[in-house]
């Protein structure tokens, strides 16, 4: 077992198949099966199992994936810091962060960034919170800002900050700008909310609903609306209202856009947490991002 094939075995589980990994590798259709062969050949054992056009991991392949991952990731990471230290740069950040958090605020310390070290390769993408782990996890993505903490031992979470939840309305509707004693006065309204999926539960969505059930309310009339600035549209047009943090409808607020509605007995904040592998590389870009973020790296996780 080398971490070619390992590299080989990451490919083929997170494209689905061997022609989509040979794509992605550069390399022939034959050449991913052959490694594929010799890989589950020296451990004995199928790795994949074929439902419909699609490979999905074994019992062994899943066994293998985490440790998979750790390898192929600590690799990447010997490369980043050898190709630093050669080149001198600021080196690459790749960010994956919750659609929510990928704001204004974000977006402005990201330019900032950049324009400090010209030379850093940044990129961004978004995800739920739990991809957002299992993309840091895996190496996928440098930094993670995710909604609470993720307790798997391999990751380093430090909360960056506390976002406030405000219900957000349009100019228009007839509470707007005005104060009301208690969020179960709003239970008629129509809700605008993140969905809930099986399996790709959103932290942020459940603390939503969850302000509605500490106060005996189990029955919203609700729409569920997977993008955050679709939320925001449909809001501004009065098609309802919506529980959302304060820094994500601030742009809005301020060109009047849209408005919110005072709720005496809403005082609830959530975490945002930064998110790191433990021991994992950063370049120094990584670690300018992460000082704008106002998060310390551990001592580990520093490069010399």
């Amino acid at each position: 077992m080398d971490s070619s094939a390992l590299e080989t075995f990451l490919a083929v589980h997170r494209r689905g198949g061997v022609s989509p990994a040979a794509a992605a590798l550069a390399r022939t259709q034959s050449a991913i099966s052959r490694r594929l062969a010799l890989l589950e050949d020296a451990l004995g054992t199928p790795l994949f199992e074929r439902v419909g056009r699609r490979m999905v991991l074994s019992e062994a392949g899943a066994a293998l994936l985490p440790h998979a991952e750790r390898v192929v990731a600590a690799i990447d990471d010997a490369r980043s810091a050898v190709d630093a230290v050669k080149t001198g740069v600021a080196g690459s950040v790749r960010v994956v962060a919750v659609g929510t958090l990928a704001d204004a605020a974000l977006s402005r310390t990201l330019q900032r960034l950049r324009a400090e070290h010209p030379g850093l390769d940044l990129r961004l993408h978004t995800a739920t919170s739990a991809e957002v782990s299992a993309q840091v996890r895996a190496g996928a993505a440098t930094i993670g800002l995710r909604y609470f903490a993720d307790r798997a031992p391999e990751l380093d979470c430090r909360i960056v900050r506390h976002e406030r939840l405000v219900v957000a309305c349009a100019p228009t509707h007839r509470l707007a700008g005005r104060r009301v004693g208690t969020l179960a006065r709003l239970a008629a309204e129509r809700w605008l909310a993140f969905p809930v999926q099986e399996g790709r539960s959103e932290s942020h969505a459940a603390t939503v609903f969850a302000q509605f059930v500490a106060r005996g309310i189990h029955e919203l009339d609700w729409v569920a609306i997977d993008s955050l600035t679709a939320q925001k549209r449909l809001l501004e047009a009065g098609f309802g209202i919506a529980l959302l943090q304060a820094s994500a409808i601030d742009e809005e607020i301020a060109h009047h856009r849209l408005a919110t509605i005072r709720v005496v007995d809403l005082r609830v904040r959530i975490p945002v947490t930064c998110v790191m592998r433990k021991g994992g590389y950063l370049s120094g870009g990584a670690q300018a991002l992460l000082r704008a973020l106002r998060v310390t790296p551990a001592k580990h996780a520093t490069p010399r």
